[in-house]
């Protein structure tokens, strides 16, 4: 089409395809996804050393789900520390060693991506380790566990330790603060649209019966003797207090996706997101879920993310501060465009 509605579907697509680009490619501080390492590591090696102490017993081969059983209720076909046991046995290395071995790997793996050396190695490392430890005690894992492996995995390809990290203080006091690149951004995009995608289906879900809207799913949870952390069976008389913290539930988790865009309900929701989690970990007992999901809002949608002018310090130290009036006036016109 070459009359004015082809020009103008052209410059429609046109227009479409630079907004796309710049919504996921335009360049972006890697603060976040720093803030999101270093918080997401903060909590696994806290709940590492919740664990370790009991590591034996949920892990070993003689602990509470020993061989066969421990097969039998697993739901992830992966291999695991009892299948790499197997095959490393015939050179003497006993399934406790290993199990040993990968623990203190898993850890140190933290403690280097929490520091940011060698970035993407730890990551990678951390993600192997604690995916075996997951297969290997598959009754155990619930959705911390696997929220917190499917981010270990984008922290091996995107850019979080670009600043922040000993990586980036290694490469010298000159390039000490990161440069804005399209890769964080692009990284940052991917965290922001799987969160709001987890949230929306989550709401969606409980929406869509009706235990959520009557307050029963609410009850449920803070009396079932596995989650009961205080006595609430006073909320049997005042069943609309359920019933109201349900619909609050149900408008976070939904209306997530929606508004954390707008900077006017963004910090509303990060802070309506984080109560709710810890309401989770305060009245169910869930700690390090209720901890490691405010981490991602937080990393994903608190910490700016775009691009800070230079400061004109800076800005004279990289020009040289007897640089003409048009050469300065010519970078200005450069960067803001023409004036209408």
């Amino acid at each position: 089409m070459t009359g004015p509605r082809g020009m103008s579907f052209s410059a429609g697509l046109s227009r479409v395809a630079s907004l796309i680009e710049r919504f996921a490619l335009a360049p972006a501080s890697a603060e976040p996804l720093a803030a999101l390492r270093i918080g997401l590591a903060t909590v696994l090696l806290v709940q590492a050393a919740l664990v370790a102490p009991a590591l034996f017993e949920l892990y070993g081969p003689a602990g509470i789900l020993q061989g066969p059983l421990r097969e039998a209720f697993a739901q992830i076909d992966l291999p695991g520390i009892g299948w790499l046991a197997e095959r490393l046995g015939p050179l003497g290395i006993r399934e406790t060693s290993l199990l040993a071995g990968t623990g203190a790997l898993y850890v140190l793996s933290l403690v280097s991506l929490l520091c940011g050396f060698q970035t993407r190695a730890s990551a990678l490392s951390a993600w192997v380790t604690h995916r075996m430890l997951m297969v290997t005690a598959d009754a155990t894992v619930y959705g911390a566990d696997l929220f917190a492996n499917i981010f270990l995995f984008y922290l091996v390809w995107i850019p979080s330790g670009a600043a922040l990290s000993i990586d980036r203080w290694m490469r010298g006091p000159s390039r000490a603060a990161a440069e804005p690149t399209p890769a964080a951004r692009l990284g940052l995009r991917v965290i922001q649209l799987h969160l709001c995608v987890a949230y929306l289906a989550s709401g969606l879900e409980k929406a869509s019966g009706t235990s959520w809207w009557n307050g029963e799913a609410i009850w449920r949870s803070v009396m079932l003797p596995e989650y009961r952390q205080l006595d609430l069976s006073w909320l049997a008389w005042h069943p609309w207090i359920a019933q109201a913290a349900g619909w609050a539930v149900l408008g976070v988790e939904i209306g997530y996706a929606f508004l954390i865009w707008p900077r006017l309900t963004r910090r509303a929701v990060v802070v309506a997101t984080a109560l709710l989690h810890l309401g989770i970990a305060a009245f169910m007992g869930l700690g390090v879920f209720g901890a490691i999901m405010p981490v991602f809002t937080l990393a994903a949608f608190g910490v700016p993310a775009d691009a800070r002018a230079p400061s004109p310090s800076r800005r004279r130290s990289r020009t040289g501060s007897t640089c003409p009036s048009s050469i300065t006036t010519t970078s200005s016109r450069a960067l803001t465009g023409p004036r209408s």
